[in-house]
């Protein structure tokens, strides 16, 4: 009887964002070659697990020059309660949809793909659609397993009173078990769902990554690279622009 042995990601793969980065600037992608324009629709950008506003930052330029209004999610470093995040989500959802007069697209790396997932599950009326990177919306812990131990450092520190960490509860305890209920859960019809995946994903094991609600889309790019990949910002562009036509079928429905 075989023994069946853990995923590790190849880790190594990390190192090549710098070239991603480097390919996507001579792109024509980056130059908004056949990127549908975002007339003015807002999207909301989520970073990944201890990452902060800046790491979008390259993905929010593109965007504001190719006719999209993003915002940041406010979040300095993802390492706090997902309850809590999503209390706060929430409201930046509502804020923007009142400015903006549009549903708010959701674009989520990692850990902030997981949120995305479930913004889109709870409030179908103020999103129309979410792009997931790389984000473990299946699995949340199938990740290699040096990040693994930064997740049990955060979950320490949250446990020993550290302001804005979670806690090792918020992984299987009860503050935490509506977000994971909703996770699991299904996923509205009237929201558009792409998930981006790659099997050269050097942190999360690609295989988490394959929600059965979503539209999945395989990308050959690193887990960081995810936000400076040219093949990625053009499955976004895609993704956005579907969305864009859906939303316009939700409000004309609703009228």
């Amino acid at each position: 009887m075989g023994v069946s042995l853990p995923h590790f990601p190849p880790l190594w793969r990390e190192g090549l964002a710098g070239v991603e980065a480097a390919a996507l600037f001579r792109s024509s992608v980056w130059r908004g070659g056949g990127v549908p324009d975002g007339e003015g629709r807002p999207v909301l950008l989520i970073p990944g697990f201890m990452a902060g506003d800046g790491s979008m930052s390259t993905m929010t330029r593109w965007l504001r020059e190719n006719g999209y209004r993003p915002h940041r999610a406010g979040i300095r470093a993802n390492v706090g309660c997902s309850e809590e995040y999503l209390a706060r989500l929430e409201v930046r959802l509502e804020e923007l949809a009142d400015i903006t007069g549009h549903r708010v697209a959701i674009i989520g790396q990692s850990r902030g793909g997981v949120f995305a997932r479930v913004l889109g599950a709870r409030r179908p009326d103020l999103v129309s659609g979410i792009v997931t990177l790389g984000a473990p919306t299946v699995r949340q812990l199938s990740a290699h397993p040096f990040v693994l131990a930064q997740v049990l450092v955060v979950g320490a520190l949250g446990t020993g009173k550290v302001p804005g960490m979670f806690r090792v509860s918020c992984l299987r305890g009860a503050c935490c078990k509506r977000f994971r209920a909703d996770l699991a859960g299904p996923f509205p019809d009237e929201v558009g769902y792409t998930a981006l995946y790659s099997k050269t994903d050097g942190v999360v094991d690609w295989h988490a990554c394959l929600d059965p609600a979503a539209n999945q889309v395989e990308v050959r790019a690193s887990h960081l690279g995810m936000g400076l990949n040219a093949e990625v910002y053009a499955e976004v562009g895609n993704a956005l622009g579907s969305f864009a036509d859906d939303d316009g079928e939700f409000w004309a429905e609703a009228a």
